[in-house]
């Protein structure tokens, strides 16, 4: 996808090179068994299954809510960075240029901030742009600790849109979803939780999910994931000229790979419907096409009806 090169006003922040691991102070002995438990339930359940996860740990006191920390204290300071400024040795320029995945973060990030921005203004809508966070093995963010085996993932607490660049990796190497539309289509999936969060899609789901069963807050979870798939495929149509022969392709080989019922056929040699937390592969390249076929936000109502 041949998307032009960031604007330098974008906002980044750069959690990289700091050395160590992320802290967590207070809130009991809850925080560093949750904290153990994340990259085991992320494997098999992804981010939805984490979210699961923070819900429990929220209602049985594990010293977190579902969006950030409850009675402690992530420890290191962030640095952030926007509007071409510096500060912690790091500036939009520098982070977004430190390797090919962070430029390309940048470059997708930009193009959606320009887009959904005008997607917005045509529809009398307020738009405020979500922060980009790069971390390097842990970090930390509002909604507590951020960590590679989680995977890309956005943050409603402060509106970031989290990533350790060697995903990008990952997803061409285990999921053999190569190319730079599928580490595009990873960016555009992010900014469409943002998107939900500006609407107040994200609240109400977390809301009902306080209210329901473990299944039925997993089935919430399938909507939302795929309403951000459709999203992202809103972005592609508004930049469809932009696209080059095989991006589309690319991206469904992505949604393919990512797919809960292909997940957990390889990593357990059986498929769970009930612990579904992101879609199958049928239904997250489904949307996605919906998104890229339609152009229309309007398209991808996930809650209405069967998915």
């Amino acid at each position: 996808m041949r998307l032009d090169d960031f604007d330098p006003n974008i906002d980044v922040e750069d959690q990289r090179g700091r050395g160590g691991g992320l802290g967590f102070s207070g809130g009991g002995g809850g925080g560093g068994m949750l904290f153990g438990l994340l990259p085991l339930v992320f494997s098999r359940f992804g981010c939805g299954g984490v979210v699961v996860l923070l819900i429990v740990f929220a209602v049985f006191g594990g010293g977190l809510n579902l969006l950030g920390g409850g009675g402690g204290q992530l420890s290191a300071p962030t640095e952030q960075v926007g509007s071409g400024g510096q500060q912690g040795g790091h500036d939009v320029q520098s982070s977004c240029t430190l390797d090919a995945g962070s430029k390309a973060a940048c470059n997708a990030l930009s193009s959606a901030d320009k887009t959904w921005a005008a997607i917005f203004q045509q529809s009398g809508e307020s738009f405020t742009k979500p922060k980009l966070v790069f971390y390097g093995g842990n970090g930390q963010s509002g909604c507590g600790a951020a960590q590679s085996a989680m995977g890309p993932f956005y943050c409603p607490q402060d509106r970031g849109i989290y990533l350790d660049t060697s995903f990008f990796g990952e997803l061409a190497n285990r999921f053999g979803a190569k190319g730079d539309f599928a580490q595009d289509y990873v960016i555009a999936h992010e900014f469409g939780h943002h998107i939900q969060n500006l609407l107040g899609t994200s609240d109400k789901v977390a809301s009902a999910q306080r209210r329901a069963s473990e299944t039925e807050g997993n089935a919430l979870s399938v909507r939302l994931e795929l309403q951000a798939d459709c999203y992202a495929g809103v972005w592609a149509a508004k930049n469809r000229d932009r696209m080059d022969p095989g991006d589309l392709e690319e991206g469904m080989t992505a949604a393919h790979a990512i797919g809960d019922d292909t997940l957990q056929q390889e990593s357990q040699g059986r498929v769970m419907p009930d612990s579904f937390t992101h879609g199958t592969s049928a239904q997250r390249m489904a949307w996605l096409r919906k998104g890229l076929d339609t152009g229309d936000p309007g398209q991808c109502d996930t809650f209405s009806g069967a998915i």
